[in-house]
């Protein structure tokens, strides 16, 4: 098989008002543009849901809003990015941020949740659990309430060869800890992980 080629990305600014602007990846000139127009949408849907979140959590007036994204993985037919929103509603004590990322299998073509990245009947909650329990005792996280477990959909981005789970602000620790992000290297998952899937992939040394 010949090596998978990065995607093209470009950027799109869009500006919804004063001190509102989002900007948000677009997928250019794919080999598939079917495939193309399903990711484009994806993400426009998932920036918009973002500023919906943060329109809707407050009845005051927004002050500012920012929307950015990271390109975490763009190899071996995986592609993962992150989006934020940052907003400012006046007269708040502080300004608040959701992330959401997405991650494609470009090679079937599909938009991946945390539980395509493993074998059927894999206890990845578990393991994963189990995993992230260790982080937050050797890095002395401080937590809001005891964690207990991930969620099976719980948030993950790709990054080269770490999968990362990550909360929300509020979800885990207090605010100013920031977002709580769970690294965890494909080798030490690699027994349940899809061989044929996105980290499987990424698993390879070739």
């Amino acid at each position: 098989m010949p090596p998978a080629l990065p995607v093209k990305i470009k950027t799109l600014k869009v500006s919804n008002g004063p001190n509102q602007t989002i900007f948000h990846p677009r997928v250019v000139r794919m080999a598939n543009p079917t495939l193309e127009q399903r990711i484009n949408r994806a993400i426009v849907q998932q920036t918009q849901q973002l500023i919906d979140q943060q329109v809707g959590n407050m009845p005051s007036t927004v002050a500012e809003m920012l929307g950015t994204f990271e390109l975490k993985n763009n190899q071996r037919d995986v592609l993962s990015l992150s989006l934020s929103n940052y907003t400012y509603h006046q007269q708040a004590a502080h300004g608040m941020t959701y992330i959401k990322s997405l991650t494609f299998d470009l090679y079937t073509g599909t938009k991946s949740t945390l539980k395509d990245l493993f074998k059927p009947g894999s206890d990845y909650v578990a393991r994963l659990s189990a995993m992230i329990q260790k982080q937050i005792n050797e890095r002395e996280v401080p937590l809001l309430n005891p964690f207990t477990s991930i969620q099976p959909d719980q948030d993950f981005y790709i990054a080269d060869k770490t999968l990362v789970i990550y909360f929300q602000l509020y979800d885990l620790t207090p605010y100013v800890y920031g977002f709580p992000m769970f690294p965890i290297s494909v080798y030490d998952i690699q027994d349940i992980i899809k061989e044929d899937g996105p980290l499987g992939r990424l698993a390879q040394n070739n």
